[in-house]
């Protein structure tokens, strides 16, 4: 979800939705991480803090994955990400999906003191930090601009299984490092016709047993006409009805591409009639 320059003030409904989409087999729920409203760029999120949020979402759902879009990674202590996310997964009962981001929006690196320009290089250490967390016990790490951990100290509670890593967005990143290293990578403003050389590239690149699942992030508006044709504007944008959209999303499915994370554009049309309607006409094909 994204609003614009204010929170509802009902926010309550975040259960029923979340409920909703989980009966009618929506893979996962997404939360972004927006600490500020900038005028100049537009919406802020879902408005509550990701994590608070996913763990209210935790206790009101059942089955459904859990997953930030993503916690933007050069801004926070990767420490306290690890232990955020063991204690999400943790709650959730292993349904937890750690996506990492390194924020859309300059304007914030000055407020909270950090350097924009190693941003992609901090991005990397945190992911390398938050997996020596999770997965070693009172591991030994040294880092250029993070942690100097030296087997004293262990971080609780493990994850039952390897926490999974998303990247989120391109992040400054090589495609060699992407198809690599993160578990899975949804990226935005991607071009159809581009899909299926972005995942071919990343197969070429593969080193890792599993691949790394390419997915992307759009915008969308569902159309009271359901046999209304998809539109894509800027890549970005996708607008059409839910018959149109289901469509459009299954050809892209053909070209290999494994998740699709679907910003609801906030309109006049109720949420629960515009998340039946998906599930009746895309989800089933799906």
């Amino acid at each position: 979800m994204g609003y614009q320059n204010h929170i509802p003030d009902n926010l309550t409904t975040i259960a029923d939705n979340a409920r909703l989409a989980e009966n009618l087999g929506f893979s996962a729920l997404w939360v972004r991480d927006v600490p500020f409203y900038d005028p100049h760029f537009g919406d802020v999120g879902q408005g509550l803090d990701p994590m608070v949020t996913l763990g209210f979402l935790s206790a009101h759902t059942q089955n459904i994955a859990l997953g930030t879009a993503g916690l933007i990674a050069p801004l926070r202590s990767p420490i306290h990400i690890a232990k955020m996310a063991t204690s999400v997964d943790s709650l959730s009962h292993g349904r937890f999906l750690l996506g990492l981001s390194s924020g859309d929006r300059p304007v914030e690196y000055p407020a909270f003191g950090a350097d924009f320009a190693s941003r992609s290089e901090r991005f990397r250490e945190s992911i390398d930090l938050i997996n020596t967390l999770t997965e070693q016990d009172f591991p030994h790490f040294k880092g250029k601009h993070y942690a100097d951990l030296t087997d004293n100290l262990d971080l609780l509670p493990k994850p039952k299984h390897r926490l999974p890593i998303v990247a989120i967005g391109r992040a400054r990143q090589e495609m060699d490092w992407l198809a690599n290293v993160p578990d899975a990578w949804i990226w935005h403003g991607v071009n159809p016709a581009d899909t299926a050389n972005i995942i071919n590239t990343l197969a070429d690149l593969r080193q890792k047993d599993t691949p790394t699942a390419f997915g992307y992030a759009q915008f969308v508006e569902v159309l009271d006409d359901k046999n209304a044709k998809a539109q894509l504007f800027n890549n970005i944008y996708l607008r059409g009805g839910a018959k149109g959209l289901a469509d459009f999303w299954a050809k892209e499915q053909e070209k290999g591409v494994k998740h699709l994370a679907l910003n609801l554009k906030p309109t006049q049309r109720p949420a629960d009639e515009v998340l039946t309607e998906l599930a009746e006409y895309a989800l089933t094909q799906f």
